[in-house]
């Protein structure tokens, strides 16, 4: 990787460096599918209080998707209206 100025098309810079809510996105979905695989898992295997535990830290990565898209949504009518997918 060659150390520098950001490849053309980026939007950050060194002074104002582009905001990582994508990457928050991505690890918010990772650790609900996580979650939420390991919870059936641990039902099923009968251990209900770690099963309940996973359950809250889903319940939680939820909130953050909700509070993670918000602010993509503000960000980009501060930025003129510009409309985002989910992952870009």
């Amino acid at each position: 990787m060659p150390l520098g100025p950001q490849p053309r098309g980026r939007r950050g810079t060194v002074e104002k460096p582009y905001s990582p809510l994508n990457l928050r996105l991505v690890l918010a979905v990772f650790g609900l599918v996580v979650c939420t695989g390991l919870a059936v898992f641990l039902f099923r295997a009968g251990w209900t209080v770690p099963a309940w535990l996973m359950v809250a830290w889903a319940a939680v990565a939820v909130i953050d998707i909700v509070v993670v898209q918000l602010r993509r949504r503000a960000r980009a009518r501060a930025e003129g209206g510009r409309h985002h997918s989910l992952f870009e």
